[in-house]
């Protein structure tokens, strides 16, 4: 269970009401303290600013979900997984996946500039943040990264260096997700990609909503199964669920 009333030195509007018609921007200001971000995040605000603007604080009508239960991988991803010799580790290299995600988008322009870089970083470190990781060998050529509170994930980037290894890693981050009873992956803002892979919307007070039902819920313990790499295609079978955890399969 999170605690959604935590203490943020600065008093965010509902997003609702400063937000009717919907535009999707509730607040400008503030700073990108691993508390403001807890806050904004468990109340369905996230950053999104260039470096050379003031934070801008968002809450988008509709939001962008994708259901880990029902997802299904196409058929040249279910091709990629049986023929792959890559491996998944979550959270073994944080720092090396989200600054991989602000490289590749460098020349298009990126909202993950050093200080978000340094703040996720902080809520990482604080066991906030996790990251899935795709490799060939001990060469990192894929993953992404995003917030868990309660039972809630919200996505926030991904990157590949080879093809489909973003894909690749966004396939296991919905097994982890769908093996710990998460019923929804925030994606944020709905493009083509993400609704590619299976995505959809919520009108945003259904989705404020469910929100605070499932940060009212026991998060699903992940810290037995970090900082350790399993081969892709072997994922499912190598974890398990437990009681309000992940464990590592014996069989």
């Amino acid at each position: 269970m999170f605690d959604k009333d935590i203490l943020c030195r600065y008093q965010f509007p509902n997003p609702i009401e400063a937000d009717p018609d919907g535009v999707g921007l509730i607040a400008v200001g503030g700073d990108l303290a691993t508390d403001t971000l807890r806050y904004a995040y468990t109340h369905g605000m996230f950053p999104w600013f260039n470096e050379d603007e003031p934070i801008a604080w968002w809450s988008p009508d509709p939001r962008c979900l994708i259901y880990p239960e029902t997802f299904t991988p196409s058929h040249s991803l279910k091709r990629r997984l049986k023929t792959c010799d890559w491996q998944v580790s979550i959270n073994q290299d944080f720092s090396n996946v989200i600054h991989a995600c602000a490289s590749i988008r460098q020349q298009q322009g990126t909202w993950i500039n050093s200080a978000m870089i340094d703040a996720y970083n902080q809520l990482h470190q604080q066991g906030d943040a996790y990251s899935v990781e795709i490799w060939a060998k001990n060469d990192l050529i894929g993953g992404l990264y995003g917030l868990k509170f309660g039972q809630a994930f919200f996505g926030e980037s991904m990157f590949h260096r080879q093809t489909d290894a973003s894909k690749v890693a966004f396939y296991c981050l919905m097994q982890l997700c769908r093996l710990s009873g998460f019923r929804w992956v925030d994606c944020q803002l709905p493009n083509n990609h993400l609704l590619s892979l299976g995505a959809t919307t919520m009108p945003r007070q259904q989705f404020l909503t469910e929100l605070s039902q499932q940060l009212s819920q026991k998060s699903c313990d992940w810290r037995p199964v970090l900082n350790q790499r399993f081969h892709v295609q072997n994922f499912t079978k190598a974890i398990s669920y437990q009681p309000h955890q992940l464990t590592i399969s014996t069989n």
